[in-house]
């Protein structure tokens, strides 16, 4: 047994060294989305049941480590998939219902799009590993390695700044789901429970005063958590660090 997953790690490695453009481009990939804390992006989904009509959603969906994940769905409005790494929650507001799952037992194609803010490691997750390119981007091909998953291909669309832009989900049941991303945002600004807004920059000033830069417009004199709060539509000339406020575990809280 030991000399089998030896030869089939061996093959695995040699598949990755004879085409190092990929093997460079799948840990670029990694790269960017492995440093990422949180993540946001628009989605469409469309779904197409084998010999049935295609059905399309949008929404934002917001990732963060590890493995938590929300679709929100603007269409159909309401509509939901929340997961903490562990279980799944599925709302469907037509049904009024609401389904909760072991995040193992999904049989759900969104499921598999947690690894984004896991430890994204192609080499571990997929094999027979291609790609070709696909206008100013790349498209990767990818087979899942377990088993006992509800999918037997992947399709990655990667811009050249590393961004996936596509993932392409091919079904058991020959049900093809295909995710189409835009507006990403790694790391976006920190939720301020306190002050109920969005950190959007932060600095002292030479006395020692710390200014806190928020979204909107915010009332004059404003302290909070005794920091002094500045809307950016009120001082947009303002220069403050893009670096995440100290406040970062409670934005997170």
């Amino acid at each position: 047994m030991s000399h089998l997953r030896l030869l089939a790690g061996l093959l695995a490695v040699s598949a990755f060294a004879a085409d190092p453009k990929l093997e460079n481009l799948l840990r670029s990939v990694e790269t960017r989305y492995n440093k990422a804390k949180t993540l946001q992006v628009l989605f469409k989904q469309e779904y197409t049941p084998q010999g049935k009509p295609k059905r399309q959603e949008n929404g934002l969906l917001m990732l963060r480590k590890p493995g938590k994940m929300l679709w929100d769905y603007a269409q159909p409005k309401g509509k939901k998939f929340v997961s903490d790494g562990k279980a799944v929650w599925i709302y469907t507001p037509a049904e009024n219902r609401v389904e909760k799952m072991k995040l193992q037992e999904a049989d759900d194609m969104r499921a598999p799009l947690a690894f984004l803010l896991g430890k994204l490691k192609f080499e571990k997750e997929f094999q027979n590993l291609t790609a070709r390119p696909e206008g100013d981007a790349t498209r990767i091909v990818a087979e899942p390695k377990g088993d006992n998953l509800p999918y037997t291909a992947v399709e990655f669309l990667v811009a050249a700044d590393s961004q996936i832009r596509e993932v392409k989900v091919t079904g058991f049941d020959h049900s093809v789901h295909v995710f189409t991303f835009e507006q990403e945002r790694v790391d976006p600004p920190l939720w301020w429970p306190a002050a109920n807004t969005y950190i959007v920059g932060d600095r002292h000033l030479p006395d020692g005063v710390r200014q806190h830069m928020v979204k909107g417009s915010v009332a004059a004199g404003t302290v909070v958590s005794n920091a002094q709060v500045i809307g950016q539509a009120d001082v947009p000339q303002a220069e403050f660090s893009d670096r995440q406020s100290h406040l970062k575990e409670e934005s997170h809280a």
